[in-house]
Parts: structure tokens; sequence; C-alpha cells
């Protein structure tokens, strides 16, 4: 009997700003879209993980977020774990299920993400949420040099971009910070970054379940309002609310579901940054290097991805970690359309977090959703022909200036095998 797992049902809520939902309902209506892709006995789920990180601090649901979200829809009596791993979280609760099917644990098990983050009565306290999500005691003492040098770095460049009213999450200073000192050093333009943008609102605007479903020009994403030189608001991801689940088992328990269409997870895994002088190669790099040495693939072999785009950097500093291309030359690899639908590697065909929308825990379960959709050609125009192998990438947090955790799968279809 063979020990691979698979996905085998998924469904997330079409993310934005819903003031009026909490929690259970978001948790509710991702059940809901999971049990419209797949059906399924809540009695066969053996144990369950639950990724949230702002429950507790915005509304003081600390503990047991798990078992409050998911008693109300049926899911109670079996382990429920919860985890908190910040922008990574949906991804690590994945991951904690595959490991609990690969130890021989259970055969059926449930991954959930949800996240409420847009509380517009009290915008202060919703933006310094997201300093929880880096070293409190260090992120405060940059910031504001960052934002000083971004402000001088725009009066010298002559930005067109509108000044941005209004705060944001420090984690985009922390983002501009890198996106400058890669112009420096490389020659990227904010151009290019730009075509990051309007190739991901492109997506987006034919995804159902996007958060932003207009299609963008790269003038008009360069033409928005400045939240942090170089970055406009159209290249960062937007705040917002919703929900992910997706049930996976294991080869021995594929026959209890006929109707499944299901992904085989070929590789999963997990690694955390460190600080600068920890002598320790760079997060992005190690993980990416592990995951295709565990898939038994490089990345030429990688059909379509999903990476963590908080902002268009992100998913340009993507790009060359994980070996999409050279070092320094991400900036010219997005101008040249190799990550749009048609090209080489199509890059976030769901919109990414940048259109798809960010509710942290939730974002993981959201990407694995889309790969999975992919390889199983469900995605209409924006469908990547012959898709069978994806990859997943989903940071969190910062530990000094890099991600703090980071969660990485590859992806295989089914399609034709079983």
């Amino acid at each position: 009997m063979g020990d691979d797992v698979y996905i085998v049902g998924a469904g997330m809520t079409r993310f934005g700003k819903y003031p009026d939902k909490g929690i259970k309902q978001l948790t509710a209506e991702a059940m809901e879209a999971l049990a419209e892709d797949l059906t399924f006995d809540k009695k066969d789920i053996q144990a369950a993980w639950f990724s949230n990180t702002g429950w507790g601090i915005y509304q003081g649901q600390h503990g047991i977020r798990g078992e409050v979200a998911l008693a109300p829809v049926g899911i109670q009596g079996i382990a429920i774990t919860n985890v908190e791993n910040a922008c990574a979280g949906g991804s690590t609760a994945l991951r904690e299920a595959w490991m609990g099917i690969k130890a021989g644990l259970y055969d059926v098990v449930l991954a959930v993400g949800a996240e409420k983050v847009w509380f517009p009565e009290d915008k202060k306290k919703m933006f310094e949420g997201f300093m929880s999500g880096a070293d409190v005691e260090f992120i405060r003492t940059i910031i504001e040099q960052f934002q000083a040098d971004a402000k001088k770095k725009a009066s010298e460049s002559k930005s067109t971009g509108k000044e941005k009213q209004g705060g944001h999450s420090a984690f985009m200073d922390i983002y501009a910070m890198g996106a400058r000192v890669h112009m420096q050093q490389y020659g990227t333009t904010q151009r290019q970054l730009a075509c990051i943008a309007a190739k991901n609102h492109h997506h987006g605007s034919m995804n159902p379940l996007a958060q932003y479903q207009m299609d963008m020009s790269v003038d008009e994403v360069l033409d928005d309002v400045m939240v942090a030189y170089p970055l406009t608001r159209s290249m960062c991801a937007p705040v917002g609310d919703g929900g992910a689940a997706a049930i996976l088992c294991s080869e021995r328990a594929l026959s209890r579901f006929p109707d499944a269409r299901p992904v085989r997870i070929r590789a999963c895994t997990q690694g955390s940054g460190s600080l600068p002088d920890s002598g320790l190669e760079s997060i992005g790099p190690r993980v990416a290097r592990e995951t295709y040495e565990a898939a038994g693939l490089g990345p030429e072999d990688i059909d379509l991805a999903e990476v963590h785009d908080a902002t268009s950097f992100g998913e340009l500093a993507q790009y060359e970690e994980l070996g999409l291309c050279p070092v320094g030359e991400g900036g010219p690899f997005a101008e040249s359309g190799a990550t749009a639908l048609g090209g080489k590697i199509p890059v976030n065909t769901s919109g990414g977090l940048e259109c798809r929308g960010h509710p942290i825990g939730a974002s993981g379960i959201a990407m694995a959703y889309d790969l999975c959709k992919q390889l199983r050609g469900e995605c209409g125009p924006r469908q990547v022909e012959g898709a069978r192998i994806a990859l997943q990438e989903n940071g969190g947090g910062f530990i000094g200036l890099s991600a703090a955790a980071l969660c990485m799968f590859v992806f295989e279809s089914m399609n034709g095998t079983r």
C-alpha cells in the first residue's frame, strides 16, 4: 500500500471586506464550499487543523479557536489543533494535516483557515495587528527609518504615484525597502514591478473568487496612490476577510471518495528564517532546494506556481529564490511576460495575494485550492494548458528582514491516472 497523500476536496469563500461576518460564519461558508466540491461524511474526518492569526487580537478569542469555529458546523469530538504562523498559517495547517497522514495516524483529515482582518471602525488597531508577524521590539525601531527613506527616494525619482492617504501594514515598508535595494543592485525598475501587478490584476479579473476583479494597465498601476516607494496601492495585497478548507486523505482511503478529482502532494516542506549573523543560507533558496529534492524535480519541471506576493516585489523576489530565473533578473523576466498566462511559467493565475486577497490564516489553503483547480483543468479562461506539476510558496512574518516561516508544496495532477 502506498503512502502518498492527496487533496481530495477544497473550497474557499470569495475573499473581501465583510464587516458583518465573523470567524464562525466565514468558517461555515468555507465548509459549505468544500461540500460543494466533494461529497463527504463529517464522521469520516479523524482530525483537523485550524489556522487563524487575528481572532485574539481583534475580538479576544485567544485560545481554542478551532474548537470554537468548527463545533457549530459539526466538527467536534476529534483532535483539533490550532495553528498560528503569520501569513504562512494556512500552509502550515495543510502541512500538519499532511504529516498526520504521513505518520500513519490518520486516513482522512481536514485543514481550515479563516481570518477576519477588515475592521473599518478601528483602522489603527487593524494595521497595528500586522506588527505581531515580526519581532515587535525590532520592527518598531526600523519602520520610521524605512518610511523616511521611501519618502526621500520617491522625491528623487519624481514618482507620479499619488500620495497615499491613511495607514498601511508595516510589512509594506519592509517590502518597499527590499525593492529599493534590489533596484539599486540590479537596475530593477518601478515599471517592472508594475508589470507584475498588472499581470495579476488581469488574472484576477477572470477569477470569480478574487477580492479584486478588475483589469489594470501598467500605467494605471504606476499612477495609483503611493503606499511606500516604489510600491503603489495596486502592487500591494488588500486587507480582507475569508475562509478556505481542504480534505486530505491517504492512498488507501481514496476509494471512500468516488467523486473526487484527487491531487497528489508530491512534496511538502517548511523552514524558519534566521538572523543575519546566523551563518545560515537565506530561507527562500534553502527551502526551495529542499522542496525540489523531495519532489525529485527542478524549477524547469514546474508548469505553474502560486507564490506569496504580499507585494509585487515579493513575487519578483520569489522568481529568483525559486530558481525560475537568475538572481537579479526578476525584473526583465516579469517584463518579458514569462509569468503571465501563456508564458514560460505562469505565476499567480488566481490573481495572487494582490488580487485574490490575503485574509492571513486562510491564504495558504486558498493557494492550494486554486492550484488543485488548475491541475484538474477547471479554471476556465485562466486555465494553464497541460498543467501537471504546480508549486506553492507561502511565507509568513519577518525575522530580521527575511521571512520568519516558509512552506512550500509541489502538487501533481492525477488526471487520467486514477
